[in-house]
């Protein structure tokens, strides 16, 4: 028995033993061996400074830049080395306030505690930076990171391109790739493609003497990560065609969306009232962007080609017609009379013109709202379907298969869905079994309930250009020095109806730049097929629309336009669509005239005198 405790006790021993060496061995590889556990513990003697990486650089589908990067320093503080000097000195030099100075150290004790480094100073310009530096080491306990601020040279796209803004503090929870004082894509292609632009970070540690002096760097550099810059990416938009329209934009509300249909490449993407790029860079971005916000009366930060949502108006007649014909309620020779309006029971809808007796084609051309009301009631009436629930849910499923009432997966955040009224809603609104076509007839013109995007908008007329299919409308080309592109912007979307129903609706749009609604706006030498739109708006003066697509064979563009208290369609919207046709596919203006009267129109003031306008009090009864 004595043996086994004797046995016992040496094992322990033992491991005692060999556990205390293993510990001993352990703090001599930490401290002696091991350099990078000196680093760890050496803030006083080593300074580890983040390498940012360039984001990656925009240019258009020509190789024009579009966002470049320009040098900015960013002040760094390590608030328990910082020691006595002249506070005033230090103020003059970098030219901030003392109540500045104060402050940026209460942040960065707060953020990163007195032994770690925080940004004191954002973004100091390069001129600034150049004389501080002579003077840095008087201030112990600074230094500096170099970082990469964005450069818009053409001025143009702010709601497509986006801007940096800082990250969240729970964004940096989340992610650890992130620190506070990192900046990401807030809006437009810097949000959508943060990780291709954004690249990584690296890191520098250099040795510093007690005079704030960097002396080398450490080990020569053995234990630096060097950054990852980021990808540079091509943009679908054409440099010049986008400022083309921001230039014919000015002093009006709303928005050009422009499509490639043989790619469903953006081409322009237009949202005026706008701004200058250039005003969300660097230390002026909270200032200028305190503005912007509370700018209430043009809402420049308000993408309209992507969130804005508009009844259709006569724009939404191409579809109807298809739908018809699809469902073998409509033909080329299908007759309606227009007396200068329709009316049903009590229901009446108003045409521009009595026209007479027309067939499809015509009435495309005249945009007779009496014909496509006639077209969206026998849809309605279809004995084919047991009710008229039935007959709605089958013309919305059609409606919604050209990417109306959902949200279109282009590659840009914050785009909407618009509205098309399903027959849940109507079942609440009206109850069910007590609403029928009449009742929602306004839709089969565009009305009603029904809102859209202007980028919807525009991809319905590439639907059209392509007689019955679409790709996905996108942004960017490519990714990286690879030409990366995504597959599902390469892949075709068709939409139910038969391409040879196609045929009279492209006639009937060619027949509206031709002879029709929109004849003041035909280009010299170019077919061009549109549909003009005029659509109710609540709070004052209609909204003008106009969608087009040119050349009417083998199309290289389609377009949307809104023009917010535009009037008629024909009035603003279908002019400037066509000089933006023409300028792309033609590069030259040959209508002086109507570039004129387009460039020097304003329809913001109906927008002011609505505001300006006597208000009415609303007695209740």
């Amino acid at each position: 028995m004595n043996n086994v405790f004797a046995i016992r006790k040496y094992i322990i021993a033992g491991i005692f033993g060999i556990a205390c060496i293993a510990f001993v061995f352990r703090l001599f590889y930490m401290q002696v061996l091991n350099d990078q556990y000196k680093l760890d513990a050496s803030n006083e003697t080593f300074r580890h400074i983040t390498q940012y990486p360039p984001r990656g650089c925009i240019k258009d589908r020509n190789g024009k830049l579009l966002v470049t990067n320009e040098a900015a320093y960013d002040l760094m503080v390590i608030p328990n080395q910082v020691k006595d000097f002249d506070t005033n000195s230090f103020c003059s030099d970098l030219g901030i306030t003392k109540t500045d100075f104060i402050t940026g150290i209460r942040k960065a004790v707060q953020l990163n505690t007195n032994a770690h480094a925080s940004v004191f100073m954002k973004e100091v310009t390069p001129e600034i930076y150049a004389a501080f530096e002579e003077k840095m080491y008087k201030y112990r306990g600074f230094y500096s990171e170099v970082r990469t601020v964005r450069n818009y040279p053409l001025k143009i796209a702010p709601h497509l391109l986006g801007y940096l803004g800082e990250v969240s503090k729970e964004l940096c929870e989340r992610n650890p790739k992130y620190r506070e004082g990192d900046y990401v894509g807030m809006s437009g292609i810097e949000e959508s493609y943060e990780d291709a632009l954004g690249g990584k970070k690296g890191v520098k540690i250099t040795v510093v003497d007690a005079m704030n002096k960097e002396v080398g760097d450490y080990k020569n550099g053995k234990y630096d990560t060097l950054p990852n810059p980021g990808e540079n990416l091509t943009c679908s938009l054409d440099a010049t065609l986008q400022a083309y329209g921001e230039k014919l934009m000015q002093n009006k509300a709303g928005s050009i969306v422009a499509i490639d249909p043989s790619t469903g490449e953006v081409l322009a993407l237009v949202s005026y009232p706008e701004y200058d790029p250039n005003l969300l860079v660097g230390n002026i971005r909270a200032k200028n962007y305190g503005k912007l916000v509370m700018d209430s009366i043009d809402i420049p930060l308000f993408n309209r080609a992507l969130m804005a949502a508009y009844p259709p108006g006569s724009t939404f007649k191409p579809i109807e017609a298809l739908i018809g014909q699809q469902e073998g309620v409509l033909t080329l020779n299908t007759s309606y009379s227009c007396p200068g309006a329709f009316r049903l029971g009590n229901i009446s809808i108003a045409c521009d013109a009595a026209h007479g007796t027309l067939q499809l084609e015509p009435a495309i051309a005249k945009s007779c709202n009496t014909y496509f009301c006639n077209v969206f009631m026998s849809m309605m009436n279809n004995r084919q379907y047991s009710t008229t629930e039935e007959a709605f849910e089958v013309w919305r499923k059609y409606v919604m298969s050209f990417g109306l009432g959902t949200r279109l997966d282009i590659d840009l955040p914050s785009a909407l869905r618009g509205n098309v009224p399903s027959v849940d809603y109507y079942n609440r609104f009206f109850g069910k079994g007590h609403w029928k076509g009449s009742t929602v007839v306004s839709l089969g013109i565009g009305q009603g309930e029904m809102l859209l995007t202007p980028l919807q908008l525009a991809n319905e007329a590439a639907i059209i250009a392509n007689r019955g299919f679409y790709y996905t409308p996108h942004v960017i080309k490519s990714i990286g020095d690879k030409n990366i592109t995504l597959k599902k912007y390469t892949t075709r979307h068709y939409i139910p109806i038969e391409p040879k129903y196609f045929d009279v609706v492209v006639e009937g749009m060619s027949e509206v730049v031709d002879e029709g609604t929109a004849a003041a706006s035909k280009i010299p030498g170019v077919v061009m097929c549109g549909k003009t739109g005029t659509a109710q708006n609540p709070n004052g003066r209609n909204n003008s629309l106009f969608i087009a697509f040119a050349p009417m064979d083998n199309p290289k563009i389609a377009i949307c336009v809104v023009i917010e208290r535009g009037g008629w369609g024909a009035e603003w919207a279908a002019p400037l669509a066509s000089l933006m046709v023409e300028k792309y596919l033609t590069d030259t203006i040959k209508r002086p005239e109507i570039e004129k009267r387009m460039l020097d129109g304003n329809t913001l003031q109906y927008l002011a005198q609505e505001k300006n306008a006597p208000k009415h009090t609303k007695h209740k009864k």
